[in-house]
């Protein structure tokens, strides 16, 4: 393994929950991104003593300190799996340009926003892996799931 500190966004809940606790299992020294769920991610802490880290993974300055904070914290990332995800289910005629804005930036624009604070880093240590988990939704549209 030529680098093992792995992120992983959405990391506490879920598919992203089960990706930090087998990354851990692997070797890599993992820090486990969230936005919201205080309680669920310390609890998730507790039981796996993976480090949790708060921040909005739409917001292109919180990503860059982000980063920063992991790497300051545990060292330079090797592995970052983009697993953050939402839906805000609404048919087209009846979702808000909201629900869209919101899905879009937390499901597609965080890749950009997490990728571009870690990618010149793996680039200089000429090594890294970046997945990008996406939805089946998005190739196989769902009813409600326009956006």
């Amino acid at each position: 393994m030529n680098n093992s500190i792995a992120l992983v966004t959405g990391g506490t809940r879920g598919l992203g929950r089960a990706t930090s606790i087998a990354l851990q299992q692997a070797g890599h020294s993992v820090a486990a991104v969230y936005h919201s769920n205080d309680a669920e991610a310390d609890r998730f802490h507790a039981e796996t003593g993976i480090a949790v880290y708060r921040w909005d993974i739409c917001d292109f300055e919180a990503c860059g300190s982000g980063v920063e904070r992991v790497e300051h914290d545990l060292g330079p990332i090797g592995v970052l799996v983009n697993n953050g995800g939402i839906t805000r289910d609404a048919a087209l005629h009846k979702m808000s340009p909201a629900q869209w804005q919101e899905v879009l930036r937390t499901n597609l624009d965080s890749h950009f926003n997490m990728c571009r604070h870690v990618i010149e880093g793996m680039r200089e240590r000429r090594y890294g892996r970046i997945v990008n988990i996406s939805s089946i939704n998005g190739q196989k549209g769902q009813f409600g799931q326009t956006n």
